[in-house]
């Protein structure tokens, strides 16, 4: 049997429970100190005192890792990404430097419709080998569960393409990736004025194909003004749930057209961005289990209002924060960056963002009975951090002080 010990842990951060942090609860993240995790087979088996530990086992039996001077703390789960494409958009990113805005750049055929000629253009081995690299990166910020979206083909042989391209990094990578099928992210030129019609092909040609060889577990819209409309991603997304799919969406981003009202109706695991959400949505999602998903490197990227997390955390929410990594309106994997956001810009205390970051992001992929937190029978996904208190994730602003990363009770970074 393999077995690890984390002994004399100076701040344990546990994060426990199986259900979502709602408001004020977001900053119950259950410190202990000098306490011990056992790892047995990469599943957490005890937590407790070290002294009550150690009296069980011989030193021989057991691999220790020495916590006196570390916070100890669950793997952070991204619980938003666009981290496989083709091509990059730095010229675009530029472009928005001397104030040509994100809808300006799309409505000219650049944005969204740029990285989905070059993902049509990569291959499946260039879409695999990229996304590892983009997997070691996330790895070394103490990511240790990532969503994993199509959406950059906008056709049914591209899209497949993104979603093996997934699968395959999933089962060589360290990394746990949850995929979602996101081919409802622009209307594609080849059916311009038609959104409809282009659903109704998603619907009946891509998403059979996608459920009969399980390559995504959500379905995911960008319900926004000028790309899908309410009553077309209401339409679309209980047809997909109809086919057995779980949905989330991208609502509220840019105008508020009630698409967190949406996700409630349907029973949405999260609404995502929510820039623009009203008091109502607020209060819509607050009586519901949709989780509260900001994404504050893409208000930084586009130089936009961010989110308002203080009035959403309050309002009664449960928040999850992620990187929204794509190439296009947030470039970036970097947790420290998103930690440092939510504290300097959102007004986030430390221990929401670590809430936001774990047991709530687990939440916003469905996966909390196995993640997200330190307790007995979840994955050890647990990180060590170089300090002895998470109160140095944002004091440390946009650094990475993540000192060890253990995944399934391996070490795989240190």
């Amino acid at each position: 049997m393999d077995r690890l010990i984390l002994t004399n842990i100076h701040e344990l951060v546990t994060c426990k429970g199986n259900t979502p942090k709602l408001g004020t609860d977001m900053s119950d993240v259950g410190i202990t100190d000098d306490d011990c995790i056992l790892i047995e087979d990469g599943t957490i088996s005890e937590v407790c005192k070290t002294k009550e530990i150690l009296k069980k086992y011989r030193a021989n039996e057991f691999q220790k890792i020495d916590c006196s001077t570390n916070a100890v703390l669950p793997g952070f789960i991204d619980s938003h990404t666009h981290f496989v494409f083709g091509g990059y958009r730095q010229d675009e990113f530029a472009k928005r430097l001397e104030g040509v805005s994100y809808m300006n750049i799309l409505k000219a055929g650049g944005g969204i419709s740029n990285t989905v000629s070059a993902t049509r253009n990569s291959s499946l081995d260039e879409l695999i080998a990229d996304g590892i690299e983009k997997a070691d990166r996330m790895l070394e910020y103490g990511v240790t569960t990532v969503e994993g979206k199509s959406g950059y083909g906008l056709d049914k042989d591209t899209e497949l393409k993104q979603l093996r391209a997934i699968q395959n990094i999933n089962q060589s990578h360290a990394i746990d990736i949850v995929p979602t099928f996101l081919g409802a992210h622009l209307v594609p030129k080849e059916y311009k004025g038609k959104a409809k019609e282009y659903l109704d092909f998603i619907l009946n040609e891509v998403l059979p194909i996608v459920k009969l060889e399980n390559l995504a577990e959500f379905v995911d819209i960008f319900c926004e003004e000028e790309i899908f409309d309410i009553e077309q991603s209401k339409a679309y997304l209980s047809k997909a749930k109809e086919m057995g799919f779980e949905v989330k969406l991208h609502a509220d981003e840019i105008v508020d057209i009630g698409g967190a009202s949406l996700a409630v109706e349907l029973n949405a695991t999260s609404a995502d961005h929510l820039l623009m959400v009203s008091e109502s949505g607020i209060n819509d999602i607050a009586k519901s289990s949709t989780i509260a998903t900001l994404l504050p490197a893409t208000a930084f990227s586009l130089k936009k209002k961010y989110a308002d997390a203080r009035k959403i955390i309050d309002g009664g929410c449960a928040v999850a924060l992620a990187t929204d990594y794509n190439p296009g309106s947030s470039c970036t994997c970097s947790i420290p960056l998103i930690i440092a956001l939510a504290a300097l810009n959102m007004d986030m205390n430390t221990k929401e963002i670590v809430t936001a970051l774990t047991i709530n992001a687990a939440c916003a992929l469905g996966k909390q009975d196995e993640i997200g937190s330190i307790e007995i029978g979840k994955k050890a996904d647990i990180l060590i951090l170089d300090y002895p208190s998470i109160d140095f994730l944002p004091y440390y602003a946009s650094m990475n002080i993540v000192k060890t990363v253990i995944k399934n009770g391996n070490v795989i970074r240190r």
